[in-house]
């Protein structure tokens, strides 16, 4: 892989590196950019990265010493390990919410990921779902613009996610319009509600989820997996396992996919009933 540095991260390499009598062996650069130039995964700093090397802090100093003990692992190296899901957390401002695709799809009840039309009833497109009596329910499946000190990007609002933006769940925004628009027809879609538009100029703290995806050179946005508070101490790597999203990134992707054709070929499960609660049926 390839490391960018550029202004304020350039400036503390060359310093550090000129002060070492030897070359340093451990390199840790803090918050940088995932991209795929030519091929090759390239990790850019930011700026608000941070550059340390071998005896600066306690993790360049652990890590130094376990390459010490272990001095054939350098010829061992994974080229895997860089490209593994991981997990960072930015604090950013909401720029904008993302026109031109829709901010929801319907889901399985059960295991959330998109359901079909089949000839009779909804079909959930998961294999693995065990669930038999298939109900749609609207689901995020947001886009919003963010920003910090000058770098921008695009992070996607999953599930729960959404919720703890919004403090509403998609399913309850989406029949809240179609109760006071009983005239559209089912495959018409919500549009971008108040709820998300509201969102603009807000600041908060992101837990981003960063997977081989987002190295393919195609997925250029990012998953939230939380929204956390602003004084929220860092994550800890324990804390991984305690997540609770809707469903995996993973099966989002692989199950999402064209949720708005699900969306548009659903029965109207969530639709139909607002409309009969509209017209008092």
């Amino acid at each position: 892989m390839k490391l960018y540095l550029w202004d304020q991260a350039t400036r503390d390499f060359c310093k550090k590196f000129k002060s070492y009598e030897r070359t340093p062996t451990v390199l840790l650069v803090t918050t940088v950019n995932t991209k795929t130039l030519g091929g090759t995964l390239a990790l850019t700093s930011m700026s608000s990265s941070r550059v340390f090397m071998d005896y600066d802090v306690q993790p360049t100093i652990d890590y130094f010493a376990w390459l010490g003990a272990n001095p054939d692992i350098v010829e061992q190296v994974n080229a895997e390990i860089v490209t593994k899901r991981c997990l960072f957390e930015c604090t950013a401002t909401i720029n904008d919410v993302v026109h031109g695709s829709s901010w929801y799809y319907i889901a399985c009840s059960g295991c959330h990921s998109k359901v079909s039309k089949g000839p009779t009833s909804l079909i959930c497109t998961n294999n693995k779902c065990e669930n038999v009596n298939v109900s749609g329910v609207a689901q995020y499946l947001s886009k919003i613009s963010v920003y910090d000190n000058g770098d921008q990007a695009v992070f996607v609002l999953l599930g729960d996610v959404g919720r703890e933006l919004t403090g509403k769940p998609a399913s309850e925004l989406v029949r809240s319009y179609f109760e006071a628009n009983g005239n559209e027809g089912v495959n018409h879609e919500a549009p971008v509600p108040e709820a998300l538009i509201s969102t603009i100029g807000q600041k908060h703290k992101f837990c981003v989820k960063v997977t081989k995806h987002n190295f393919s050179g195609k997925t250029r946005s990012l998953t939230v997996t939380k929204i956390l508070p602003l004084d929220t101490p860092p994550a800890t790597e324990s804390s991984e396992g305690n997540e609770t999203t809707a469903a995996s990134e993973e099966t989002f992707i692989n199950h999402v996919g064209s949720a708005e054709g699900s969306k548009r070929s659903c029965d109207g499960t969530d639709l139909e009933e607002a409309k009969r609660l509209k017209h008092g049926d």
